[in-house]
């Protein structure tokens, strides 16, 4: 089979998840994003705002995975 130049058309569509956080983690977020906002000199709408982000970066950044997912491609 000859290899295409597109590989996988990702989903864009937004997808609505409903989560419950431990008190703790909330109130961390919070303080997160108040002290984001300082730094930024922008106020952040919510601790729900930080989570996208958040998780992007985290996945991003974690070689372990990036490892895992790359073996999985071409295996």
């Amino acid at each position: 089979m000859p290899k295409l130049k597109l590989s996988e058309i990702l989903d864009d569509k937004p997808v609505k998840v409903t989560v419950e956080l431990p008190a703790k983690l909330h109130r961390d977020l919070v303080a997160y994003a108040r002290v984001l906002g300082g730094e930024t000199g922008s106020s952040i709408a919510g601790p729900a705002r930080l989570i996208v982000p958040m998780l992007e970066r985290f996945i991003a950044t974690d070689r372990g995975f990036a490892k895992a997912r790359r073996e999985t491609v071409s295996g």
